[in-house]
């Protein structure tokens, strides 16, 4: 399998994005405020909490964006949001030419929006299928990888769109953001999309950056007090972002020490072993025989999580050891049966090294 995974920045890159984080902070909160557990409620001429309106103007500064809302619902929300700024009901946008992630789908069938397809991998079909489309309105760009052997750049992709058409672009930044050196929207995108539960900060909060106007619409929209962010919330937001490059960074460097040790034979059995984002970017390891599922018992038994919390989040320390995305699933069926993926999150490469090769052991014993 020939697979094309996001570059991901190097730690020095995550230790600067870091530092870049907190000189933003520092230019919106003097020093009490920022030690401030954040207010709460509609505030008059703000319609939300004083403290929620500062976090979203740095994290509109962190991103050289215009603008920047948190919204409840997480990273789905967020694009469910976006969807509606951009589209009304019935009209229609392009995607790429893959499963599209099952939350986005919904959102879509939500909003009546329809769909045009084209494959991100050919930039020629991109600006045919524009072209023989003048229906199309908008455009999703998903930044991590819908088919195994997905190798679009995000950039050309939206400089292409933008080339061919002057139509509005939102990215699905979800597993990309403090990994790659830009988002969507630095990249020419007019909203980009994510969660920030992904990146260490609180549950069900999503978060839109981009065209001040979209944003500006969504905001007015939102007005009442059980839809808004509250300050403590959007603090846990800030906090979680100065805190997630470097997290990052180091499991980056622990996933391709895996692959290396994996590669050189460590542990029996496998076949291959290669990184890919699928949708956070992992390692995946195929065996030579139709044991994923043994593997997976046993590792969980050995201390590895069976399944995400919010893929990334905070309360993700030890290694995850599952099955293999729907998306590649729906690529080659029978991976499910030889083929799992690991996270190492906050472990290091001998643990994660350790949980497979007791696993393998057991299986094999058993078998």
């Amino acid at each position: 399998m020939q697979v094309y995974p996001l570059e991901s920045i190097t730690l020095e890159e995550a230790i600067d994005k870091q530092f870049q984080i907190v000189a933003c902070i520092i230019r919106e909160f003097e020093g009490r405020q920022f030690l401030a557990g954040g207010d709460i409620g509609v505030v008059p001429g703000y319609n939300k909490p004083v403290t929620t309106t500062k976090v979203e103007r740095v994290i509109a500064d962190i991103f050289h964006a215009e603008a920047a809302l948190l919204v409840r619902g997480a990273g789905s929300a967020a694009i469910r949001f976006g969807l509606h700024g951009m589209l009304s009901g019935g009209e229609t946008v392009l995607i790429h030419k893959a499963p599209v992630y099952p939350t986005t789908k919904t959102s879509l069938a939500m909003l009546s929006i329809r769909t045009v397809e084209a494959d991100y991998n050919q930039p020629e079909e991109i600006a045919r299928i524009l072209t023989e489309h003048p229906e199309i309105r908008a455009a999703i760009v998903q930044y991590t990888r819908q088919w195994p052997d997905d190798s679009y750049e995000m950039e050309q992709v939206i400089q292409i769109i933008k080339g061919t058409r002057e139509i509005p672009i939102l990215t699905d930044d979800n597993y990309a953001v403090f990994k790659v050196k830009k988002t969507g929207v630095e990249c020419g995108a007019d909203l980009t999309c994510f969660s920030a539960f992904k990146l260490l900060g609180p549950e069900g909060i999503g978060v839109i950056v981009g065209s001040k106007g979209y944003i500006d619409r969504l905001a007015l929209e939102s007005y009442s007090g059980g839809m808004q962010t509250q300050g403590h919330e959007a603090m846990a937001v800030l906090r979680g972002f100065v805190s997630a490059p470097v997290s990052l960074a180091i499991q980056a460097q622990v996933s391709e020490a895996c692959i290396k040790r994996l590669k050189q034979g460590e542990v029996s059995g496998i076949k291959a072993a290669f990184l890919a984002n699928s949708q956070s970017k992992v390692i995946l390891v195929e065996f030579h025989d139709n044991i994923a599922e043994a593997i997976l018992r046993e590792a969980e038994k050995l201390g590895a999580a069976p399944y995400p919390v919010g893929s990334e989040s905070r309360y993700e320390i030890v290694p995850m050891f599952y099955r293999i995305s729907g998306t590649f699933r729906a690529y080659d069926r029978e991976l499910e049966y030889r083929m799992i993926r690991i996270n190492p999150m906050r472990s290091g490469a001998d643990t994660v090294i350790d949980i497979l090769k007791q696993a393998v052991e057991r299986v094999v014993r058993c078998s």
